[in-house]
């Protein structure tokens, strides 16, 4: 099967950082058409969002979305909740996961899919202080096993 080309307008990299992310879905989103034309330029930040489950629908809060310059009168609040689009059993599962202790719902990345934006959205468990000093310490112990490596062959 062929994979389908997406364009990656935004990610969350301190997701990856703050989380372990335990399984990623991808999600539709309503938007109104200057929202759109500003994420093609790119003009999207997902560092302090986070999705929540309010009444049976999956809601974005705290993704900003600047306002697109020649809009006008046209442009939305940066910072409105926005609903995300999933399957009603996904939605369901969703719930499941998230009333599991410690479990949280955070979008990893955004991106332009056959001319839709999309979302990917990650059921996350938050890492502790050590967690992320492991992670550290590793990629920092694959750098110098790289270099050497690479001063070898020389």
């Amino acid at each position: 099967m062929v994979k389908e080309a997406y364009k990656v307008v935004a990610q969350n990299k301190k997701a990856r950082h703050d989380y372990f992310i335990e399984e990623t879905i991808e999600a539709g989103i309503v938007l109104s058409g200057t929202e759109v034309k500003s994420i093609r330029q790119g003009k999207l930040n997902l560092k302090e969002s986070y999705a929540s489950i309010v009444g049976g629908e999956v809601i974005l809060s705290g993704m900003n979305i600047s306002p697109y310059e020649q809009g006008n009168i046209f442009n939305k609040d940066p910072l409105r909740d926005r609903k995300l689009l999933l399957h009603r059993s996904e939605i369901n599962r969703l719930i499941g996961l998230t009333q599991q202790k410690g479990f949280t719902l955070v979008p990893i990345q955004a991106y332009l899919k056959r001319g839709m934006v999309k979302i990917e959205l990650g059921v996350a468990r938050g890492k502790k202080l050590y967690d992320k000093r492991d992670d550290i310490a590793a990629r920092d112990a694959k750098r110098e096993i790289d270099r050497r490596l690479k001063e070898q062959q020389r």
